[in-house]
């Protein structure tokens, strides 16, 4: 089964997924990798993203091999550019930055990263990324030029993720960004679900189990946690806790 079915079937079935998101700029310490990727396969976490806005060393492919070596948990490329692709990887997020009106990142590289993704024979997930306003210029935003949708324009956001969806995308991901003061609003995460039918997956500011919580309630199908797990990596544990709570509850 593909990534994408498996997305989409837990989509269906109401469950829950949680995603690790590694910035290759950020693994100073090969410790900390194998103590993150430790925990992430003790608590049955679902897929680690890997990528960043800006990657300014060359160790991608040495991040992905080393989660590979250790879990069998799928790893997806969460790309800034096409420059982040990596055959080691089990699929990547085809992002379409449909919440700005910058045409490189609309389609531009995906144009030059189509050819070599084929070659690979990587699995590409068509994925409408939106970035929500999180109270402070956000790197993704500056790398793209683009401006967020603001954090109580929920008719924008939803419209936006409506013509994403019309137009072929199979995932919706709403992002406030990496390191993001505050988490996407539940409000805005329901506007967006209430309107779509494919999977959404939500992430940036995730930093407390309430704030995974509210996320999961208000109709997030992923969660993706990144830059908290630096600072408090059994955060990983308590979040995944609620996950399987709540897929337990979608079994009965």
């Amino acid at each position: 089964m593909s990534i994408l079915e498996v997305i989409q079937r837990r989509h269906q079935a109401g469950k829950k997924s949680i995603a690790v998101l590694v910035d290759p700029d950020k693994v100073n310490d090969p410790g900390k990798l194998r103590h993150l990727i430790d925990l992430a396969n003790e608590n049955c976490i679902d897929f680690f993203f890997v990528g960043g806005s800006l990657l300014t060393r060359s160790n991608l492919s040495q991040v992905i091999q080393t989660i590979k070596e250790n879990v069998s948990i799928p790893v997806v490329l969460f790309p800034g550019s096409s420059q982040q692709i990596d055959p080691a990887a089990d699929a990547i997020l085809f992002l379409s930055l449909i919440s700005g009106r910058n045409p490189d990142l609309l389609i531009g590289q995906h144009v030059q990263a189509a050819p070599l993704l084929r070659s690979y024979r990587m699995e590409v997930l068509p994925t409408g990324y939106m970035l929500i306003n999180s109270g402070k210029l956000s790197s993704v935003a500056y790398i793209s030029n683009t401006i967020p949708i603001p954090d109580d324009k929920y008719d924008i956001a939803a419209c936006t993720a409506l013509a994403g969806q019309m137009l072929g995308l199979r995932l919706i991901y709403l992002d406030a960004g990496s390191g993001a003061e505050r988490a996407i609003s539940a409000k805005m995460i329901a506007a967006v679900r209430k309107t779509i039918d494919v999977p959404l997956v939500v992430g940036g500011g995730i930093n407390t189990r309430e704030k995974a919580q509210a996320a999961l309630e208000a109709g997030a199908d992923m969660i993706v946690i990144g830059n908290a797990l630096e600072k408090d990596p059994d955060l990983l544990t308590e979040i995944s806790e609620q996950v399987y709570a709540w897929n337990q509850q979608a079994e009965k």
